[in-house]
């Protein structure tokens, strides 16, 4: 697994598929558009919802969980990479959420 920066984040967002694995309570902040919301307790259960042949940037709020997926996914099979700094990050730059 991979820490990106905000910067490639962004710059690969139209070609990866990004997870937010943040709690529902925590997405009415705001999350990256087009993100797919799978809160990290639900990961294994919707697993199918990923699609294995495109990569993966996991996010969360600050980088700890979505490392966590990040590895999990990569055994899993997936490619994966997690955006270090999550949403605080992401904010903090001045990229659009929805």
């Amino acid at each position: 697994m991979a820490e990106i920066t905000i910067p490639e984040a962004e710059q690969r967002r139209s070609t990866a598929q990004i997870l937010d694995v943040r709690e529902d309570f925590e997405i009415a902040e705001g999350m990256i558009p087009g993100a797919l919301h799978i809160p990290m307790g639900q990961l294994q259960a919707r697993l199918s919802e990923l699609d294995p042949a495109v990569p993966v940037i996991a996010v969360c709020r600050s980088g700890n969980r979505s490392a966590r997926v990040a590895d999990a996914l990569n055994g899993a099979g997936y490619t994966a990479d997690t955006m270090g700094g999550g949403m605080i990050a992401w904010t903090r730059a001045g990229l659009p959420t929805t």
